[in-house]
């Protein structure tokens, strides 16, 4: 039986209640699922409304979503949810293949992040460079921000706006001049509303605040605004039935890149959140059930015709400050939500647009991780590049191009800065036994080279390139492995190459200082005794390979 949590498809819900789980446990996850229902609501809705889709989208996805996330992740605070970073691709989606077209994605991309946590691959996705998840965060913020200029600002548009932003901000310049003043006025208010609580009193809800606020004073002065319910219609008081979408071959196909792309991110964030909630906990997350979670999460929430679920940062780390105790505070914020709408759903649809457009800006100033940007542009040009070629490819181009080659960008620069690490040098003095004495100099006809590093197919054209310099004066080669961190088959291949041409020059060869492991891998590229000899130190291998040569230069001599 598998033994470490990272092996067991065990949710975290089980191991909590494995522990015991009483009366006081539910008060805490009570109190904090409530805390990050009131958080969730109003981003749930301000994100879909962004996305393209409706406020009922979000919510559904909160609740379906929020709650499966909880009760069959592999992560104790994980809260699941529609999350910001989804609405480009979402939108997209919907652009091009339609409401339906996106759910079936949806859905698609749930069966692909199950398939990858069945197939114990969670763990790989955690190897995303630190520079491409800053850089495709602040990207994903200004496309957030550029959404929803109209909103914040009132805009009457003269066409569709555009989704791609080079396209939609000349479109937004032209319409400038129908900007209304009561939106604006709102949206500024949301804003500063948000960002004053959060200062002044940091305990208190600030989002549900400042949209009530605004949505109760926009209210009572029958301020001349878009509303959700004067946009979109009255939210439905209650969860639709489960139904399948319409599903064919040809939309199978066309939605597969949005599907893959949905899959990637969606693992990504959900993982990221997990570590940040081990962070502030102590506790490890199952990344394998966590993304299994995900995908029976997602599934489910196109049945009810929600988009993306995922893990998210920021409900997550305000369920661990509210004292979440384990699984249940996230499942108990889906049945506030839940019961939120049944009760008061009518209420939803006095909301202005322009406060979820509030909500979304300071979403989207968040997202960009200020301090981190500074640090990777002062720390070095390899990580600034990574940085701004998937900033850049994320705000002009597309979030999964993005991803692939800041990912290839980042492998490319540390594959060099590893071959560099890498180095050969030649031995010109035997080190004494006694400290006191002085060293010793080297036997005339062997030469010594210490190879260094992680010697890999990166590095194999420097080491290469000295060895082969090597001149024909020397009848032994001692070529010492002790402080090689690592080797692959190219390395191999190379020691390999040298002692065939070490042979043809009557040259003996000796590697010092292998490990078990490296052994393995030069054994199976034909580097086995007799062929070439094998030592544990410098000192050992030189003695073995003068005795050698001595036997081999008595028998030329005899011959001649």
């Amino acid at each position: 039986m598998p033994g470490t949590s990272e092996e067991r498809f065990t949710p975290a819900l089980v191991e909590t209640l494995r522990e015991g789980y009483g009366l006081g446990n539910l008060r805490q996850d009570a109190l904090a699922g409530m805390t990050v229902a009131i958080v969730a609501l109003p981003l749930s809705m301000a994100i879909a409304i962004a996305a393209g889709g409706t406020p009922a989208m979000g919510l559904y996805t909160a609740i379906i979503g929020g709650f499966v996330i909880s009760a069959l992740g592999g992560s104790r605070y994980q809260i699941g949810g529609p999350a910001g970073a989804f609405i480009v691709l979402v939108a997209a989606t919907i652009a091009q293949h339609g409401v339906g077209g996106m759910i079936v994605a949806t859905m698609m991309a749930g069966v692909i992040m199950g398939a990858i946590g069945l197939l114990r691959l969670g763990s790989y996705i955690k190897f995303i460079p630190y520079p491409v998840t800053v850089g495709f965060s602040a990207g994903i913020a200004v496309i957030i921000f550029s959404s929803q200029i109209k909103d914040l600002l009132g805009l009457t548009l003269t066409e569709p706006e555009p989704a791609h932003i080079l396209e939609k901000l000349p479109v937004l310049w032209e319409s400038l001049p129908s900007a209304n003043m009561v939106t604006i006025a709102l949206a500024f208010t949301t804003v500063a509303l948000i960002i004053g609580l959060k200062r002044f009193a940091p305990r208190l809800p600030n989002l549900l605040i400042a949209v009530v606020t605004t949505t109760v004073a926009a209210a009572l002065l029958g301020l001349n605004t878009p509303t959700i319910e004067s946009t979109f219609g009255a939210v439905p008081a209650g969860l639709p039935m489960p139904s399948l979408p319409h599903v064919d071959a040809a939309l199978l196909i066309a939605v597969l890149p949005n599907a893959i792309a949905f899959a990637l991110l969606g693992a990504i964030e959900a993982l990221l959140s997990a570590v940040v909630a081990d962070g502030m906990t102590g506790h490890r997350h199952n990344s394998n059930m966590e993304l299994v979670a995900q995908g029976v999460a997602n599934i489910a929430v196109g049945l009810f015709g929600g988009m993306v679920a995922t893990g998210t940062i920021a409900r997550t780390a305000t369920n661990v400050r509210a004292g979440g105790h384990g699984p249940v505070a996230g499942m108990l914020h889906a049945v506030f939500i839940l019961l939120f709408i049944v009760l008061a759903a009518p209420l939803v649809g006095f909301v202005p647009l322009a406060s979820l457009a509030g909500v979304l800006a300071v979403v989207a100033w968040n997202m960009i991780e200020r301090d981190a940007i500074v640090s990777l542009l002062r720390s070095s040009r390899a990580d600034a590049a990574v940085l701004l070629v998937t900033l850049g490819l994320t705000v002009f181009r597309d979030l999964t191009e993005a991803i692939v080659v800041g990912v290839a960008l980042g492998a490319v620069l540390f594959i060099h800065r590893m071959s560099k690490a890498a180095e050969v040098v030649e031995q010109r003095t035997l080190e004494p036994e006694d400290a006191d004495d002085a060293p010793r100099p080297l036997d005339p006809e062997i030469v010594i080279y210490r190879i260094r590093g992680a010697f890999f197919f990166g590095a194999t054209a420097s080491v290469g390139a000295v060895l082969d310099r090597i001149s024909d004066k020397y009848r032994g080669l001692l070529v010492d492995l002790s402080d090689v961190t690592l080797i692959d088959s190219t390395a191999a291949h190379l020691i390999e190459q040298l002692v065939h041409k070490a042979e043809k020059r009557g040259v003996d060869v000796m590697l010092t200082g292998t490990t078990h492991d490296l052994r393995v891998q030069l054994f199976a590229q034909g580097l086995k005794p007799p062929k070439v000899a094998y030592e544990s130190s410098i000192p050992l291998g030189l003695s073995k390979m003068r005795h050698r040569l001595d036997q081999r230069q008595g028998a030329e001599a005899e011959q001649t």
